[in-house]
């Protein structure tokens, strides 16, 4: 296949799969230790307190790595489920909205690792 034949389409899939299954198995996850589990007194109210999750996420490899994999494959899930709505929803786009669409996800991406790691 010539180089100028070749579509980035298949990197984009991967990264709404990868953000699809991170929505789909971890948010319910969430869901439940904060929505159900806290409430109902089966996990102690100090385990997630800010003190505890902010030293997590803030002073930890481990909770900042967890952090960008919580949020960066969202960005790309959500983005592509909105560009492909709007063709579902016959609301035809051309190469600059889908440049815009998925730059600025790149753009927000390297903003949330740079923020999350050196910030």
């Amino acid at each position: 296949m010539k180089p100028e034949n070749r579509h980035i389409e298949p990197l984009l899939w991967s990264l709404f799969g990868a953000g699809g299954m991170t929505i789909a198995f971890l948010v319910p996850a969430v869901i439940l230790v904060v929505g159900i589990l806290m409430p109902m007194g089966l996990l102690p109210a100090e385990a997630l307190s800010y003190e505890r999750m902010s030293a997590f996420f803030l002073d930890s490899w481990i909770g900042k790595l967890s952090a960008i994999a919580l949020l960066v494959p969202g960005y790309w899930g959500c983005i592509h489920r909105v560009y492909h709505g709007m063709h579902d929803l016959q609301i035809h786009t051309n190469e600059k909205v889908k440049l815009g669409c998925y730059g600025s996800v790149l753009v927000l991406s390297i903003v949330t690792v740079m923020l999350v790691l050196f910030g």
